[in-house]
């Protein structure tokens, strides 16, 4: 059996003597031979023992994390797992971290400044990005939009002050309490389209035609399925009452401008409804395509106004 003094060992696997004396201090790997000099060597044995803690090292493994690995085989399978996808994860925040150096590096191209500005923007972009790995709003969004979420909190927190936040949030609890204080109504009723629109205007104010697409999947795949709710201060009830207030809302809007065709000129007209889609899809050409079909299909619509419909859409 070959053996090993420590500098010997620790030339042949390409590590520090320190290292090695490191490993031995915490019981990661000790020396299992002695001579009678008290001199501690080095077996093969260590030295399989070693190459393994080196290629756990490399695939991203803590020494506390190995050390487990090592010395309890049952759950190898689990942090193996667990370590592949933190890898990914890893992964990917490179080449985000890349795409952002690639950008800047565009930007200063013709001996012209860093754009500090933008790199601190864009860092604060991927931070928040970051953050949002471990949010419910994972779940429902796709990578790209959550991107675009990130954004969006991004400029909400750059472009509001600490006063500022502390008034839109109780603005919105106020909101909320409207809304709780109102269940017992129709959200058919006057009251509804009431808080429909005051809904509407609060969140077309917060989220505009550029993130609309994100609001609306926020409310449908997120607080619609019950995610969220509580830091919001929602209940299932009150958020099906807002969906049910804000459509009453919407399709009254939507029948007033229908109901001037053939009465105000085909411009002003498009004007009002491209608005009005404008605030309930945002940049979503297909869910604007779905609302004309729905339309279509609506009694209340009268045929002369879905004419135009379909002239608008070329359907």
């Amino acid at each position: 059996m070959k053996q090993w003094r420590p500098k010997e060992f620790a030339n042949l696997v390409q590590v520090s003597v320190r290292t090695l004396h490191h490993y031995d201090k915490i019981g990661l790997l000790k020396p299992s031979l002695r001579q009678s000099n008290n001199y501690r060597l080095y077996s093969e044995k260590d030295l399989l023992k070693l190459q393994q803690i080196i290629a756990l090292k490399f695939l991203g493994f803590e020494l506390t994390q190995i050390q487990e690995l090592l010395t309890r085989n049952d759950n190898a399978p689990d942090h193996l797992a667990m370590q592949s996808r933190c890898l990914r994860e890893k992964a990917a925040s490179l080449m985000e971290a890349s795409a952002i150096l690639d950008r800047i590096s565009q930007d200063c191209s013709n001996n012209k400044p860093i754009p500090w500005k933008k790199v601190i923007e864009l860092i604060e972009v991927y931070k928040m990005a970051q953050q949002l790995e471990n949010a419910w709003v994972k779940e429902i969004f796709t990578p790209n939009e959550l991107k675009d979420y990130a954004k969006f909190e991004t400029e909400l927190r750059t472009n509001s002050t600490p006063e500022q936040k502390e008034t839109f949030e109780k603005n919105w609890f106020h909101l909320v309490e409207e809304f709780k204080n109102s269940l017992c109504d129709d959200p058919n009723s006057e009251t509804g389209i009431r808080l429909g629109k005051k809904l509407m205007d609060w969140v077309n104010n917060l989220y505009g035609k550029k993130y609309a697409h994100l609001r609306t999947k926020k409310f449908e795949k997120g607080f619609a399925e019950g995610k969220g709710l509580d830091e919001h201060g929602l209940t299932p009830e009150i958020v099906c009452w807002m969906d049910k207030a804000m459509n009453a809302y919407l399709k009254q809007r939507a029948y007033a401008i229908l109901n001037n065709v053939g009465k105000i000129s085909s411009s002003e007209l498009l004007q009002s409804w491209n608005q009005l889609m404008d605030e309930i899809c945002g940049v979503q050409g297909d869910k604007k395509s779905a609302i004309t079909v729905i339309a279509l299909q609506d009694e209340k619509i009268s045929q002369e106004a879905k004419e135009w419909l379909k002239s608008v859409y070329k359907l």
